[in-house]
């Protein structure tokens, strides 16, 4: 199916369904994905070859030059953004400045729109560099994927770049201290030839166990909406989600925000 790229490094302001109005900060190329996932839903598509993909980063300070501007452009119109939000052409926190970017991010917010907050939008697999970390708990909202309890599914749904933890991916969430939020994406089909549905009582139930071991502050559950790079996908109806929100709430008091 047609996936997009986004072409610029400041990009929106885009209305986000979990975030509101958000302007958007791709730390990645402008021409290619670079993730440490290559997840079978992502809007972006596949990882490309990187034996014939060369890759170029935005530098650090035209980040934050171009970051300025825009938002000396929205006061303008009085439009500034809810949320300046980390998301883009793959990983963020891949960056090797992402440290000095957010907080070189933090002084403008506070200089030209001190309402707005800053997410991240994270896959957690940078949580073992300890600047990723202190950065990340810096932001208002450091949303952090987690689409399963059992590691198989990861490896299905995700498709990690090189080797995966799940255990030790816990263990990084609960040094938060609750400073996160858990965004996991529910679906089902079939990828290939290998059946799924992380939405099965099995799944559930273990994805759970983890929220009680994590502790975020909140869980951000969505399905799948825009075009995606493997066929044979299926969205979770509404419904479902908020009989999956509604379990969450009554089994951890965890606070959970349901996009359809």
């Amino acid at each position: 199916m047609a996936t997009f790229l986004f072409d610029k490094t400041i990009f929106g302001p885009l209305i986000s369904r979990r975030l509101g109005i958000s302007l958007g900060v791709n730390l990645l190329p402008n021409d290619t994905k670079l993730c440490s996932f290559d997840c079978i839903y992502c809007e972006c598509g596949w990882n490309p070859d990187r034996r014939q993909q060369q890759v170029h980063l935005p530098k650090r300070y035209d980040v934050q030059i171009q970051l300025k501007n825009k938002l000396i452009e929205m006061s303008a119109e009085s439009q500034l953004p809810d949320v300046i939000t980390f998301a883009g052409n793959g990983e963020p926190t891949m960056h090797p400045d992402f440290a000095a970017i957010i907080d070189d991010t933090i002084q403008l917010r506070n200089e030209f729109s001190p309402k707005s907050k800053i997410a991240v939008l994270s896959n957690a697999t940078m949580l073992h560099k300890a600047s990723v970390v202190e950065a990340l708990k810096k932001v208002d909202d450091n949303i952090l994927k987690l689409d399963s309890g059992i590691l198989e599914t990861i490896l299905l749904l995700n498709k990690p770049v090189g080797k995966f933890d799940l255990t030790k991916l816990t263990d990084h969430l609960r040094k938060f201290d609750r400073a996160l939020v858990i965004q996991t994406m529910f679906l089902k089909g079939t990828f290939e030839g290998v059946p799924f549905d992380n939405t099965t009582e099995q799944e559930i139930d273990s994805w759970i166990k983890l929220l009680k071991l994590i502790q975020p502050k909140s869980v951000m559950i969505y399905s799948i909406a825009r075009d995606t790079p493997a066929d044979n996908l299926i969205g979770i109806k509404l419904q479902k989600l908020e009989e999956i929100g509604r379990r969450v709430k009554k089994e951890t008091s965890i606070s959970v925000q349901v996009s359809g």
